[in-house]
């Protein structure tokens, strides 16, 4: 009876070590996330077909111009999937852009395509151009030996501007341009290069300069003072589209009709969709646009595959107004 028994056992023994080294031969992953938006998790693949792996670090915003920084980044990383792995994060502050950028090298990060807001960026950068990370800045000018940009073209949109006005009303007229000193570079370029190209292909235009700022409420009220105390504007020179649709705001509030070109700058969904909508208006926007970042992207792949690749590219600017604005639009965007 006992022999009969052990017997069993034996055999039970038998049939359950495969199944118990079955069940317990897998290992499961418990780094399935990272707190960070990624994508396209090459693990398993063919390393014949690996993917490069491009981190991006942009300011924590969750709407306006710096938000669809990170929206159109994101979307050009998708559009790449076959070719890229990426993960992005978003900060808001230099500290914590840091933190990240050490994040994203441990993870392994071949390029990274950052839009740094804040001072104090130059060091982490160059720590990973150090340990051969190619590092593509959108934008913005760091002070690092071996980074890569990408940019608009400033003082272009004031070029743009002044050819935009003459072509509308003609080589004479009452010129009002608001100028944004707070934005330090960014108002001069655009300024210079309106008040040069206006000066050669029309000096007899008359400019009255404004200071305002960046937003539509400061645009509202600053030029619904301008309004009071010019009878006769035949166009605006503004910089920025939010400040741009406080422009238009004052107008429509003060009944106005002699205006009939108003710029802007950007590339805003609100201000485009408001275009078709003015017809004794010409409202205008030379492009600034956040989705020019894609390029970044674009770039950072083309130093991982060994291509060539512009130190500074910079975007030439395109005029957006009621003839094309359709092709402009985006309804997911943040701005």
């Amino acid at each position: 009876m006992v022999g009969k028994v052990f017997r069993l056992f034996v055999l039970l023994l038998l049939v359950m070590v495969p199944l118990l080294t079955a069940c317990g031969g897998k290992a499961t992953n418990s780094d399935a996330g990272t707190g960070t938006s990624t994508g396209n998790d090459s693990e398993g693949s063919d390393s014949s077909n690996k993917k490069h792996k491009i981190g991006i670090l942009a300011p924590a915003v969750t709407h306006g111009w710096v938000a669809a920084v990170a929206y159109h980044a994101e979307a050009r990383a998708k559009e790449l999937s076959n070719d890229i792995e990426y993960q992005i994060q978003t900060s808001s502050n230099a500290e914590e852009m840091t933190s990240q950028l050490d994040d994203l090298m441990t993870w392994g990060a071949e390029a990274i395509v950052a839009f740094p807001q804040w001072e104090g960026m130059e060091v982490p950068i160059q720590k990973a151009l150090d340990a051969d990370i190619k590092v593509v800045n959108f934008d913005i000018v760091i002070d690092a030996d071996g980074v890569y940009r990408v940019s608009g073209d400033n003082e272009d949109m004031g070029i743009q501007g002044a050819k935009y006005i003459v072509d509308k009303i003609g080589k004479e007229g009452n010129v009002v341009m608001l100028e944004v000193p707070t934005s330090g570079s960014v108002s001069e370029l655009r300024k210079k290069g309106f008040v040069d190209t206006m000066a050669e292909i029309a000096p007899d235009m008359k400019i009255e300069t404004y200071a305002t700022k960046f937003t539509r409420e400061d645009g509202l009220k600053d030029f619904a003072d301008i309004l009071t105390s010019n009878a006769k504007i035949d166009a605006v020179y503004s910089m920025d589209d939010e400040t741009s649709i406080g422009v238009l705001q004052a107008i429509d509030e003060a009944g106005r009709t002699d205006i009939k070109v108003v710029t802007g700058g950007g590339g805003m969904q609100e201000y485009f969709n408001m275009m078709p909508e003015n017809e004794d208006i010409w409202i205008e926007s030379a492009l600034y646009s956040p989705a020019m970042v894609k390029d970044a992207v674009d770039v950072a792949l083309s130093l991982l595959n060994d291509e060539s690749a512009e130190e500074v590219k910079v975007i030439p600017t395109t005029i957006v107004d009621r003839d094309n604005y359709k092709d402009f639009l985006d309804e997911n965007s943040p701005y």
